[in-house]
């Protein structure tokens, strides 16, 4: 199925995955300490960050927009505070494989699982690294787009993707 990602949404991950390029330089992955938020201050509201330890996933930040999708103030929990058991384990798969690859990656979920069957979840994840070698954060964008779509897996950077989103 192809969906079309808003214009909003889609130029909003370009805009986050071109600054996220633009940390990194050299490296493999920026970490934290260079994200300026002042530089992404009007995506902020739809942008998490999510702690990673030990194969273990915790939100340490989640802007106020995403409240409505999520359902409720996600900041400080984990994913089994947040998700159902097929959700969670399609996140933690997914996460997984970020933090395997060490490599950023976007996805289509179909919101179903809060009740929203004709709406997906345009998401984008960064992964960041303390270190240069190790995914200890992971900065996220959310958008609600209006197309149902089946739970797409997530893409790895350089391929053209379903909602017409092309990752670096």
């Amino acid at each position: 199925m192809h969906v079309k990602a808003p214009a909003i949404a889609a130029k909003a991950h370009s805009e986050l995955l071109a600054y996220w390029t633009s940390l990194k330089g050299t490296r493999s992955m920026p970490s934290r300490a260079d994200i300026d938020p002042v530089e992404i201050k009007r995506h902020l509201p739809q942008v998490s960050l999510m702690d990673v330890a030990s194969g273990e996933f915790r939100m340490r930040l989640a802007g106020t927009g995403l409240f409505s999708i999520y359902g409720q103030e996600v900041t400080g929990l984990g994913l089994q505070d947040i998700f159902a058991a097929d959700e969670l384990a399609y996140w933690q798969a997914e996460l997984v494989k970020l933090v395997d690859s060490a490599k950023p990656s976007v996805g289509l979920q179909d919101m179903g699982w809060r009740g929203h069957p004709g709406l997906s979840l345009l998401w984008l994840r960064l992964p960041l690294s303390s270190n240069g070698k190790a995914v200890d954060m992971i900065l996220g964008y959310d958008a609600v787009v209006s197309a149902a779509a089946p739970r797409a897996p997530a893409e790895k950077v350089g391929e053209t993707l379903s909602s017409g989103i092309r990752a670096a």
